[in-house]
C-alpha cells in the first residue's frame, strides 16, 4: 500500500468504450465513477458536482485499504492534522474545480497526493479515447494521470 499513488503517477489506462466519451464542452461530462491503478494498487473516485457548480473528487474503494495488521490505512502524511484520521477509502482529492468553458477543460483548484501529502494546481479534460486526464503542477514541475471512467 505504501506505493498506493493517487495523484502525480501515471495510473494505467484500460480499454474505454466509444459510448462513455464525454459530449465536447459540458461542464458536467466529468461527473461519474472512475478507476485507477498504480503499481498493482487499484482505487476508484466518485466525481460530484457541489451545488455551487463546482466539482469534487473523493475516493470511495481501495483495494488494498488495511495494513499487514488488519488496521485501515489513513491519510497519515496530510498537511492538515484534523485530516489525518481519514481512512484511504474517503480521502477528498479535490474540492471546487470550476469548468473553464473558453479551454473547455476543468480548472480553478488543487488536486491532493496523499501518498506526499501535498496538493497541487490542477487542470482536467478528457482524452479522445474518454479518459480522463488530470494534470498536477506545483513549482514548475508537472505530472499527469488518467482515470478510466466506470458504470
Amino acid at each position: 500500500m505504501k506505493h498506493f499513488f493517487l495523484l502525480l503517477c501515471m495510473a494505467a489506462a484500460g480499454i474505454h468504450a466509444a459510448a462513455q466519451q464525454p459530449l465536447n464542452g459540458s461542464a458536467d461530462n466529468i461527473v461519474g465513477n472512475y478507476i485507477g491503478r498504480q503499481n498493482g494498487d487499484c482505487f476508484k473516485v466518485r466525481v460530484t458536482r457541489l451545488a455551487d457548480g463546482t466539482y469534487r473528487a473523493q475516493v470511495y474503494w481501495v483495494e488494498r485499504d488495511c495494513d499487514e495488521s488488519g488496521r485501515k490505512i489513513l491519510d497519515s502524511k496530510n498537511p492538515d492534522r484534523s485530516l489525518r484520521q481519514t481512512p484511504y477509502d474517503q480521502i477528498v482529492l479535490f474540492n471546487g474545480l470550476k469548468y473553464n468553458a473558453k479551454d473547455k477543460c476543468w480548472d480553478g483548484t488543487k488536486i491532493y497526493d496523499p501518498q506526499r501529502g501535498i496538493r497541487a494546481n490542477m487542470r482536467a479534460d478528457f482524452t479522445p479515447k474518454g479518459n480522463l486526464r488530470i494534470r498536477g503542477s506545483l513549482l514548475g514541475i508537472s505530472e499527469t494521470i488518467y482515470w478510466q471512467r466506470i458504470p
